[in-house]
């Protein structure tokens, strides 16, 4: 049984010795993307939600 967790423990760091980490400028960058897609996609929800709410008031009376 502990042999089977230590051999697992000893894997994962292996593949992990394998990952290309991402420098500090790539993270931001990305960051940064998240960030601003996140707000683009709130404003776009946000103006959908108010148009079909007007229209669900129209329709209901």
């Amino acid at each position: 049984m502990f042999g089977k967790v230590g051999n697992f423990f000893s894997e994962t760091k292996q593949e992990l010795n394998k990952v290309t980490w991402p420098s500090k400028d790539e993270l931001w960058q990305s960051t940064i993307v998240v960030i601003v897609t996140s707000m683009i996609l709130a404003v776009f929800i946000g103006i959908v939600d108010f148009f079909l709410s007007i229209f669900v008031r129209i329709l209901l009376g």
